[in-house]
């Protein structure tokens, strides 16, 4: 190749790069707004994806008419069902900050009082008083405020966490038109982007039957497990009559999904406070249903995870905590999932 076709050559890839460098930065700036409806789309056609080739066949091959029943269904579920425990979720979490800031205005002078007295909590705040010279009014005023910043927080977010964190209506028409697509067409659009992985046919398809085997099993073994966690706390605390059985439902989800953590951070706290108005009947059964919930992880993770990869502990906590501060509540299964993907892509 002579000097004037190499240097034609080298322009030449540099403005292909140059071109496509500048071509992404453009798909960012145009995709960016709308992530979270396109990852919520794509995520729901995931789960749906089993019902839609089951569909299809009973509908003689018509994918676009099983692809637009499935949207209508989940349109149906979302503006119906999904919206109702939205509103419900908000109205109890704005119930218990009223009840907080009431609780600490009545009991602001004999609280540090009460707590005092109390054997082990006592003796670690007269620790930090003479130790460290926090009071325990300034104890009491702190945790008043972490109180009113976490259900603040709850409230802003529970539209979000149950209608998709679209925020807007146009986020949530987005996402509904992008989910009719991902459900028809999404199995030939992972075909295509396997075509574009320049690995050998045996090495690609050892690969991405490993990474459909770890999408499932984080899908549906943590997601689904957390759910049905969350769902029987809440039903133990409407149970046993204690308030805002719905936002400590979700907040047992949450924490399910996070290891070391786990349910026992909502309805260990319960017990004691059922124990601590003499309820000892309903502590027992709180205490006895909690044992019971933290149980059903280890038989129904390992039932829905059948078969499938399985995804580390280390993975699902920095997975859930970086997932939801960089992309939101959806961060809660995107996170851990994208990292099991890298890891899965790694091992390859």
């Amino acid at each position: 190749m002579s000097a004037r076709n190499a240097e034609h050559a080298f322009y030449e890839r540099t403005f292909v790069v140059a071109a496509l460098a500048l071509l992404a930065y453009l798909l960012y700036l145009i995709l960016a707004p709308f992530f979270a409806p396109i990852a919520w789309a794509f995520f729901i056609a995931f789960l749906l994806h089993p019902a839609q080739s089951s569909l299809a066949r009973r509908l003689a091959g018509r994918a676009s008419v099983s692809a637009a029943l499935l949207t209508l269904v989940t349109f149906l579920i979302m503006v119906g069902p999904l919206a109702a425990l939205a509103a419900a979720f908000v109205k109890q979490v704005a119930e218990l900050l009223r009840y907080a800031q009431q609780f600490a205005a009545e009991h602001r002078a004999t609280a540090p009082t009460e707590l005092a007295s109390v054997p082990v909590v006592g003796s670690a705040l007269a620790w930090l008083e003479q130790n460290v010279g926090i009071s325990l009014e300034q104890v009491q005023d702190w945790a008043v405020e972490a109180a009113r910043t976490v259900l603040g927080s709850l409230a802003s977010l529970g539209g979000q966490a149950f209608l998709g964190a679209l925020g807007t209506v146009v986020g949530f028409v987005v996402m509904m038109f992008i989910l009719f697509f991902a459900i028809r067409d999404g199995g030939a659009i992972f075909a295509r982007l396997r075509e574009l992985v320049p690995m050998r046919a045996e090495d690609k398809a050892r690969l991405f039957k490993h990474l459909g085997a770890v999408t499932r099993a984080m899908v549906y073994g943590t997601g689904v497990t957390a759910l049905v966690q969350g769902a029987l706390v809440g039903i133990g605390f409407a149970l046993t009559g204690l308030a805002s059985p719905i936002v400590f439902g979700v907040l047992a989800a949450l924490f399910a999904l996070v290891p070391m953590a786990g349910t026992p951070v909502v309805w260990v706290p319960a017990v004691g406070v059922l124990a601590l108005q003499g309820r000892w009947t309903a502590a027992g059964f709180m205490l006895v249903w909690g044992v019971f919930v933290v149980t059903i992880d280890n038989f129904l993770r390992p039932m829905l995870v059948s078969g499938r990869a399985q995804v580390a502990t280390l993975t699902v906590f920095i997975g859930v905590l970086g997932g939801v501060a960089a992309f939101g509540p959806i961060g809660i299964l995107l996170g851990p999932l994208v990292l099991a993907l890298a890891l899965a892509l790694l091992e390859s």
